[in-house]
């Protein structure tokens, strides 16, 4: 009996692995979000690379973060965002425009 107990358990161990697992995406990095705004239009490197860190650093949550990294074509993207995170890009860009604009001049 107890090892028909132990073979039960030993054999529900993967299965209950697996549901404690999260397939996550990666976190959005400093490069891919410089090199997502370069694509879009901001062709200075130096100006990108210090936006994509005050966005970073602004708190946005990685949905977020994804949201501007992604190609999906919108008419108004700050729509595909979260209530908080709109509020942390309108944030991050006035940040921007003091601490980065000199950076790529």
């Amino acid at each position: 009996m107890r090892i028909c107990l132990m073979a039960a358990a030993l054999l529900a161990l993967p299965v209950l692995a697996a549901c404690g697992s999260t397939d996550e995406e990666p976190a959005v990095t400093q490069a891919e979000l410089s090199k997502s705004l370069q694509d879009k239009g901001l062709s200075n490197p130096a100006l990108a690379d210090c936006a994509a860190q005050v966005f970073l650093d602004s708190g946005m949550s990685q949905d977020g973060l994804r949201v501007m990294v992604s190609n999906a074509k919108s008419d108004d993207p700050a729509k595909l965002l979260g209530e908080s995170d709109a509020a942390k890009v309108s944030a991050a860009q006035s940040k921007i425009a003091a601490d980065c604009v000199r950076v790529g001049s």
